[in-house]
């Protein structure tokens, strides 16, 4: 019986080792076991990417693009594919104002422990979207939630595509998401020379990622930087 109770607790730790490092693995942003992750570009240009996560809306995408154009500022928007096939004229004027649009699903489901056919579909369905409205070129792809595991890099590698996250997440942390001010302190104190920077401000809870938007881009303009696409950013890399 003693034999058997020990067994029993080595596999059950063994198990537990395996879902926490499993776990870990799926949310780091340093780290992947298949293709290439970027999450900073190594350059000497005062430059950096802005990132828009889960548009467009129908309410607010009208509005960051305003800001935009305002700032002459060109970002990289992480459409969400179902998004973007209800509102393709959102997606037309994005490519027409010469900003990038970048994959995040389809769904925006977490593509963790997900069939091979599943992630086929939720990443080549809205790259297809994304090429009918009219984008060229390489198209980046942001995970859902920044998560994946073995499938996904496996597949983005297989089919040469990049895996993007971020060096600064602007508004994630709880601890300043409530806050604008605090967003773009932040931003300000982290952001450095090819830097990518995640802010979420098309949905309808982020209401201080909208109002940090104007304030970030002018304290980054003031601090000498000056904002490009991750495509962009990807050709100044310091080879």
């Amino acid at each position: 019986m003693r034999v058997v109770a020990l067994w029993v607790a080595t596999t059950a730790a063994a198990v537990i080792g395996l879902v926490w490092a499993g776990w870990r693995l799926s949310k780091s942003t340093t780290y992947q076991v298949f293709g290439q992750l970027v999450r900073r570009v190594d350059t000497d240009d005062s430059v950096v990417a802005l990132t828009l996560d889960d548009g467009p809306s129908r309410v607010y995408t009208d509005s960051v693009l305003r800001i935009l154009t305002d700032s002459n500022v060109h970002a990289t928007f992480f459409v969400i594919g179902s998004s973007l096939a209800r509102r393709p004229a959102l997606g037309r004027r994005m490519v027409e104002g010469r900003q990038e649009l970048g994959n995040h699903s389809y769904t925006h489901h977490r593509l963790v422990l997900k069939t091979p056919g599943y992630i086929r579909h939720e990443v080549e369905g809205t790259d297809s979207l994304i090429r009918a409205v009219g984008q060229e070129g390489a198209i980046p792809f942001r995970p859902p939630y920044g998560q994946r595991l073995l499938l996904l890099p496996w597949f983005l590698s297989r089919t040469n595509r990049l895996t993007v996250l971020w060096d600064v997440a602007a508004d994630s942390d709880p601890a300043i998401a409530g806050d604008a001010s605090r967003i773009v302190q932040y931003v300000v104190t982290h952001v450095r020379p090819g830097s990518i920077i995640a802010l979420h401000a098309e949905i309808d809870s982020r209401t201080t990622g909208r109002e940090a938007l104007p304030r970030l881009i002018g304290a980054l303009h003031a601090a000498g930087y000056r904002f490009v696409t991750v495509s962009d950013l990807l050709r100044r890399a310091r080879s």
